[in-house]
């Protein structure tokens, strides 16, 4: 087993270099369904992998200088504040409530890998909505972007605090309808993988600190991932990651319908 928990490290990390998505969306999924972990060590095992990993990825990209930081900041001043209050209140009543927690985290872990799916293969249609307003009345849209942008950060913190999952799928939808014309490619991608390693290292000492990470696999984890999301990234300067993101999303429909019937 500990082969194949490189080999799915590796993957992962490779989807995440490229697309952006797949630290949490894709990672904690394969480890409930396939390697039999429970949803708590899941979660909070796959926050630490998904900061690490995304931290090698964003190096690659913030010596490209492809992060946005205006943006970046925007969503950091509500996901992470969000994640701090939500791994505050599972520290405060997570020991009186556990199974009924860990039965919460599952429903919501399957519900938002299906939400993430809808926002993937909806992206372009909401891309050319955020289009469509930005050019259609320019100042009253550019008025509202900095609120809005940190209510998805918001959103987000919590959403990655109680599942891992938002950060990258949610995230790139998010800045796709809010910045159609700053945000594209390498750049989309930079941003949203420099977005989730801040709030994913809060949300992961949160589950640290409840006893939800098993460092053993997490250094098995990392040891694919790390090489997995380095060649991600410099694949995602010469390829259309179109297709790739549907073929994840597809992946993340199929565990969250199964995680929802389990």
């Amino acid at each position: 087993m500990p082969d194949l928990l490189v080999v799915a490290g590796f993957g992962v990390g490779a989807l995440v270099g490229l697309t952006g998505v797949g630290g949490g969306a894709l990672m904690t999924p394969i480890l409930v369904l396939l390697f039999g972990y429970s949803p708590k060590v899941a979660i909070g095992t796959d926050l630490l992998f998904a900061a690490l990993t995304k931290l090698c990825g964003v190096a690659m990209h913030r010596h490209a200088g492809t992060i946005d930081v205006v943006v970046l900041k925007r969503l950091l001043s509500g996901s992470v504040p969000a994640a701090l209050l939500t791994g505050l209140a599972m520290y405060v009543w997570g020991s009186h409530i556990g199974q009924a927690l860990e039965r919460f985290m599952l429903l919501s872990l399957g519900c938002l890998l299906l939400v993430s799916a809808l926002g993937v293969f909806f992206r372009d249609a909401l891309h050319a909505l955020g289009r469509s307003l930005r050019l259609g009345d320019a100042e009253r849209f550019k008025r509202w972007q900095g609120p809005l942008t940190v209510t998805a950060g918001s959103l987000i913190g919590v959403a990655v605090s109680l599942t891992s999952v938002g950060a990258g799928a949610l995230g790139a939808v998010a800045l796709l309808y809010l910045y159609p014309l700053r945000l594209q490619g390498a750049r989309l991608v930079a941003t949203d993988l420099a977005h989730a390693i801040p709030l994913a290292l809060v949300a992961g000492v949160a589950h640290w600190l409840v006893g939800g990470v098993d460092w053993e696999l997490l250094g098995m984890l990392l040891l694919g991932s790390i090489p997995g999301v380095l060649l991600g990234v410099w694949m995602s300067r010469w390829l259309a990651v179109r297709w790739v993101n549907y073929a994840v999303a597809g992946l993340l429909s199929v565990s969250g319908l199964k995680l929802l019937l389990n």
